[in-house]
């Protein structure tokens, strides 16, 4: 914060001692008026860096969703490579359970908490007490070696991608984007009047829709700003479609 704040001041610095050595010198002339050079400059790169800023502030968290979205198939297809895998295991039905009460539990119990930006930790458990149980498993021969082996490597695929689901949670752009992005909306919004423009009629409808678009546009940095949450947010469909396969894969043997 105190670097920013440096940053700050050392450019208005800047502003302030190039007014004073070129007043001091008789270089330029005076430039009161709301269309002059300095109010056109000032105002093209006001509305530069407002696009720049808000740009990153949707891009970060679409690019975001996306990988998320992309994580939970990851992870919901593992679970279901673990479901078939366990077909040669001495006691299918037992990981079967598991792996159906977990899935169902990331679905109805664990999904609403995510939108918070944080895990439910009883998943976490049941995860781990899942790759317990076949850990402990004893196999006696080939095939149910080669099985148990190929459901710990699923089990470890699925942890790897929850941990990643645990991430994306909790990520969110960096707060000074959000705030960069309301600061200087805000002062788009004001520069006319600050650069001593007065709009009066209907010149004043042009900036009045340009208020109303830059303050949506800014709300909607805040709202998508959650990957589990907002317009953006990641829906449990791929665990759904988990669930569903599992059920045709016990069906069918």
């Amino acid at each position: 914060m105190i670097a920013y704040t440096l940053a700050v001041a050392a450019a208005v610095g800047v502003v302030a001692l190039a007014a004073l050595l070129f007043r001091f010198t008789g270089k330029g002339s005076d430039d009161p008026e709301p269309g002059g050079t300095s109010a056109g400059h000032a105002g093209s790169m006001l509305s530069a860096l407002f696009l720049l800023v808000f740009a990153i502030a949707i891009i970060v968290p679409w690019t975001t969703a996306d990988a998320a979205r992309q994580n939970t198939h990851a992870e919901s297809q593992a679970a279901i490579d673990a479901y078939w895998s366990a077909t040669d295991l001495p006691a299918p039905d037992l990981v079967r359970a598991g792996l159906r009460d977990y899935v169902a539990f990331v679905v109805r119990d664990e999904w609403p908490v995510m939108g918070q930006g944080r895990m439910d930790p009883v998943s976490t458990e049941r995860l781990e007490a899942l790759r317990t149980r076949v850990i402990a498993i004893e196999a006696t021969d080939d095939a149910a070696l080669n099985a148990k082996a190929e459901v710990l490597e699923h089990l470890a695929t699925l942890a790897a991608a929850r941990a990643q689901r645990t991430a994306d949670a909790a990520s969110t752009p960096p707060p000074g984007v959000l705030v960069l992005t309301i600061l200087t909306g805000a002062v788009v919004i004001v520069f006319p009047f600050l650069a001593g423009a007065r709009p009066r009629g209907a010149a004043i409808l042009p900036l009045v829709a340009m208020a109303a678009m830059l303050g949506f546009g800014t709300y909607l940095t805040w709202d998508i700003s959650h990957v589990f949450d907002g317009p953006l947010a990641v829906e449990p469909e791929a665990f759904r479609a988990a669930l569903q396969q599992f059920a045709r894969i016990s069906g069918g043997v």
